[in-house]
């Protein structure tokens, strides 16, 4: 209803009105609902963006996290399998072996190396024997005990760094700083130490453990761990200008090792990650990948959680950089793409206006000569328009119209008269036309008899010759038995001979009839796509009973020397065939071309295609014998036995391809 009432109120408008409102509504809606979706899809794409590269840079950091555990890992089991430090080990006192693991902590930047005895007891350490250090508890040191090289992250309290050096424990200790969003806490001081922590089993020559050797680097405070990661996530020129990117881990929500800035060159350590990142992070076990208050800005930010030997969260891994430079960005986009909108939006609708009123001009002009038409003024013009469009021409043809109109009308009344004559003369050839149809039809009535009695005449006649044979046997074992005793008989026996030879001459004269083909050897060059047609011909009261679609490829330029009765009865026999196997309908596809082999033979290939039941894999090889067939009713297995003879007459060859269900082609070869 709604439809049918603004199509009563548009009707009722100028076309001024229409040609404004086509002109102004398209351009006035699409262009906020496009500035609309650009502005959505846009700014979801851009906050993705942002996301997905903070997502790629955690990956790197990541990555290199793993790199350095993996390393002081092959360190650790690198030194506890050389020769020299079991030897040392085993051979040595503790003040060389001591002197050896002080040595080797610092050329592989560790902050310890402890060596263990079976029982997990710390026996020398590199930084002096602890007093009383069991470390069996820890799952690395377990697992070397065990006999498993190990690897992890383990949280240290301020108690056991002491126990590994006071250098550590100093390290470790970091003041907290109050952060805005952070989690409400008492601690005023982190003690705690992040370690990557490594242990192997050391073996002596015989396979016997000797001990375990067991190293680890501190992560509080150190800072060229911090700065190596964001070098490589933001090397230079990563980032816009007024960005900047910063890497951080975390012991707990705790900063222990940034290059965050607080002011200056102060680093933000003993800051704290907000709540809402720390809850979803450490509590849920999740991954961080989105806008975070970070110190005093936002960062677009990931978060990733760190955990111990023991499974526990303790930690976690940030890398991010500055938004501002992007919300700025974004910001003048927007503002730019909106401008750009309200300039196409008042162009277009100035440019809309003016094309309105050009069109709307010269209609007005036809409107008011047209009124001026049907009330009698004859001699009424538009003038003309100067412009060169559709509009201008519609107008010049309009005059030109209005002054042919009665001379039209003349012609009109003449063409009338001729059309009727035409009419009388198209019915006469119409009659004739059908007169030969008619004739075309009893001549194809009388081919499909011809082609019946031959069909008969052609069985009956093979069957025939089978019991003559046999009396002609008969007869001369009759003449050898009897010997000189014949002689009573001979004229009767003589008789037998004549009737079956008279029998045999009319056999022969059946086959004549049913075969003239075989009785012809006049060879012709012959137009193969001309045979072709000539063969559908005398097929169509065939293909018409079954509804069976007929496609003829004329390819083949060359013609053959062949017998052109005996070519056509091939092709006959083949169609037939093809027509008999689509009883419910189908495609005939009968296809010419060109051969040429590489010895200069050519010739040309006939390939007669079609969509029938087609032939059983068994039956392929016998359906060239003589009075083979594969039909229940009707068949006399002569046809492709004469076709393969005939075609091998000149030269050529028959060969057949076909799958059950899926149709049947059969291809003639013949030399040219």
């Amino acid at each position: 209803m709604q439809w049918v009432a603004t199509r009563h109120i548009l009707g009722n408008v100028s076309v001024r009105t229409k040609l404004l409102l086509v002109a102004l509504v398209p351009l006035l809606t699409a262009l906020p609902i496009l500035f609309s979706l650009i502005f959505y899809w846009g700014l979801g794409y851009y906050d993705r963006l942002l996301t997905f590269k903070v997502s790629s840079d955690l990956t790197v950091a990541h990555e290199y996290f793993i790199h350095v555990r993996e390393r002081i890992g092959q360190d650790v089991s690198s030194l506890g399998d050389s020769y020299r430090f079991v030897t040392t080990v085993r051979d040595d006192g503790n003040a060389n072996l001591q002197r050896m693991l002080a040595e080797k902590q610092k050329s592989l930047d560790l902050d310890f190396l402890n060596f263990l005895d079976p029982q997990g007891r710390v026996i020398v350490s590199s930084n002096g024997k602890p007093a009383e250090l069991i470390a069996e508890s820890w799952p690395v040191v377990y697992s070397a005990l065990q006999g498993e090289k190990a690897t992890a992250i383990d949280i240290y309290s301020e108690e056991q760094l002491r126990q590994l050096s006071d250098k550590a424990a100093q390290q470790a200790y970091i003041e907290l700083l109050n952060t805005p969003n952070a989690a409400a806490t008492k601690k005023t001081a982190e003690k705690s130490g992040m370690v990557i922590h490594s242990a192997t089993p050391v073996y002596d020559d015989d396979g016997k453990l000797l001990g375990v050797l067991e190293g680890g680097m501190l992560l509080n405070q150190n800072l060229s761990f911090v700065d190596t990661i964001n070098s490589l996530v933001y090397a230079e020129g990563s980032l816009p200008e007024g960005s900047a990117g910063t890497a951080t881990l975390f012991i707990d929500d705790v900063r222990v090792a940034t290059n965050v800035r607080l002011f200056g060159n102060k680093r933000a350590l003993g800051t704290r990650a907000s709540q809402i990142v720390r809850d979803h992070v450490l509590n849920d076990g999740k991954t961080w990948l989105d806008r975070a208050f970070v110190v005093h800005d936002w960062y677009i930010s990931a978060y990733e959680p760190i955990s111990d030997s023991f499974g526990k969260r303790v930690g976690m891994l940030y890398v991010g950089y500055l938004e501002e430079p992007f919300r700025k960005a974004k910001e003048t986009a927007i503002l730019l793409l909106a401008l750009l909108f309200i300039a196409i939006g008042i162009g277009g609708a100035y440019f809309s206006l003016r094309v309105a009123r050009s069109i709307y001009e010269p209609l007005k002009g036809m409107n008011r000569t047209m009124t001026a038409v049907e009330l009698g003024d004859m001699d009424a013009r538009t003038g003309g328009v100067q412009a060169r469009d559709e509009l201008g021409n519609l107008s010049r043809h309009l005059d030109e119209l209005l002054d042919t109109v009665q001379q039209q009308n003349a012609e009109l009344k003449s063409w009338g008269n001729e059309l009727d004559q035409k009419v009388v003369e198209r019915t006469a050839e119409l009659q004739q036309t059908n007169k030969l149809l008619v004739q075309a039809q009893q001549q194809l009535v009388l081919a499909e008899k011809l082609a019946a009695i031959g069909e008969i005449t052609a069985g009956v006649a093979h069957e025939i010759n089978n019991p003559v044979a046999v009396l002609q046997g008969n007869l001369d074992v009759l003449r050898d038995t009897l010997g000189a005793a014949v002689q009573p008989v001979q004229g009767e026996l003589q008789l037998m001979d004549q009737q079956i030879y008279r029998i045999n001459t009319i056999v022969t004269k059946l086959l004549q009839f049913a075969s003239p083909g075989e009785f012809a050897g006049y060879v012709e060059t012959v137009n193969i796509d001309e045979v072709v047609a000539d063969s559908l011909v005398l097929v169509r009261h065939l293909l018409n009973q079954s509804r069976i679609v007929v496609v003829h490829k004329k390819e083949a330029t060359l013609s053959v020397p062949i017998n052109r009765g005996e070519l056509q009865q091939v092709l006959i026999n083949l169609c037939t065939n093809a027509i008999h196997a689509m009883k419910d309908g189908g495609k005939l596809t009968i296809v010419t071309s060109d051969w040429e082999d590489e010895k200069g033979a050519r010739g040309v290939l006939i390939r007669v295609e079609d969509t029938g039941s087609g032939i059983r894999q068994e039956d392929i090889a016998h359906i060239f014998d003589a009075f083979f067939t594969t039909k229940r009713q009707g068949g006399t297995g002569l046809g492709l036995s004469i076709s393969y003879t005939l075609v091998a007459r000149y030269g050529g060859t028959i060969t057949v391809r076909s799958e059950p269900g899926q149709g049947t082609e059969f291809t003639v070869r013949l030399l040219a």
